[in-house]
């Protein structure tokens, strides 16, 4: 598996840097799995567009199904009413699904969009795919910019789940901090409800660990990373113990599987990683990882030896596809499993 690369974030900085300037460009493009981020430079871009009390008269909302390049040059002349700009928002339609003949004539606006008018695309519940090698996406680039909203770094994420403690009127200290982002996931859009609910469960001012355990809902990945280290410790009824609650959290035996035969592979790579004296890093760019997962994943493969990784990866691919293909129980198939992987994991 080669090392993923780091998605395009050109775009992003440009928004922030129009943004503080206070001088937002004509056309924008948003899309990116980091939802609240993006909600969040849309609702910047509407403060600073829709002034003068005319917010209402100014903003011009297309949904996918009536758009056509008509309507769009419709709401791109409608001049700006006791303000300065209007605001255009598509929703939702899939610029490069449109037939030739409309994709041209989109081209075409995008080149003569008046000063006064900022154009937003915003892909929410569909997947932006552009394709490079077109005219349209040349011209998105030539008069626009195209913001990928993508998952945070580790230092900027901490930094912003601390603020977010602190407008609580919490303390959080920056290890805590990813302690959680690991348990919850590193998706802004889940961690402001997780911080929402520990900060009104905690009596104290400073958040503690108890805090987190006690109101935070897990993401099953941080579960199932759980049941393998108490498998590293020796602790097979600590494992068994983990595996019930994701029973009682109701997961799918075949969602478990998926996630555990994903954690082996992790495993694997980072053991072969330490065989081959490769650091956290190298095993956090070849999953595309922050460092701090990558670092507690380094942790945990020492406690394995190559063989038990080995064997490891290969019995999930086994019960997965019994899973998929036998009809047998999968509750059962996973707890077979780990009292198969139970057995001792340093050779």
């Amino acid at each position: 598996m080669p090392p993923k690369t780091k998605p395009d974030n050109a775009g992003y900085q440009k928004l922030k840097k129009d943004l503080t300037a206070g001088k937002p460009g004509q056309l924008y493009l948003f899309h990116g799995e980091e939802t609240y981020l993006r909600d969040y430079y849309l609702g910047r871009l509407r403060e600073q567009i829709l002034t003068g009390g005319m917010g209402a008269f100014n903003l011009h909302e297309i949904k996918a199904r009536d758009m056509t390049p008509h309507a769009l040059e419709e709401a791109v002349d409608c001049l700006p009413m006791m303000a300065e700009r209007t605001l255009v928002l598509v929703t939702d339609f899939d610029l490069f699904k449109a037939g030739e003949k409309d994709r041209e004539a989109y081209i075409k606006l995008f080149s003569q969009l008046p000063d006064y008018c900022c154009l937003v695309f915003l892909y929410d519940l569909i997947d932006y795919k552009g394709d490079a090698r077109t005219k349209l996406a040349a011209a998105l680039k030539q008069y626009g910019t195209v913001v990928n909203f993508v998952r945070q770094d580790q230092g900027d994420l901490v930094d912003w789940v601390r603020r977010r403690f602190k407008a609580l009127g919490k303390d959080i200290d920056s290890r805590l901090a990813l302690d959680l982002i690991f348990l919850c996931g590193d998706l802004m859009t889940n961690l402001i409800g997780e911080i929402e609910k520990i900060g009104a469960y905690s009596k104290q001012k400073h958040i503690t660990k108890a805090d987190i355990e006690a109101v935070a809902t897990p993401q099953l990945d941080a579960v199932v990373f759980r049941m393998t280290d108490a498998i590293g410790e020796g602790s097979f009824d600590k494992a068994m113990s983990v595996l019930g609650e994701l029973y009682q959290m109701q997961e799918p035996p075949i969602k478990i599987m998926w996630s555990l035969g994903r954690q082996m592979r992790q495993l694997y790579s980072a053991r072969l990683a330490l065989e081959q004296g490769r650091g956290a890093s190298y095993v956090a760019s070849l999953w595309g990882i922050k460092p701090y997962p990558a670092d507690k994943l380094m942790h945990s493969a020492r406690r394995f030896s190559l063989q038990w990784c080995r064997r490891a990866v290969v019995r999930c691919g086994q019960t997965d596809l019994a899973m998929k293909s036998t009809g047998q129980d999968g509750q059962e198939l996973l707890t077979a499993l780990l009292l198969e992987l139970a057995q001792p994991a340093a050779g």
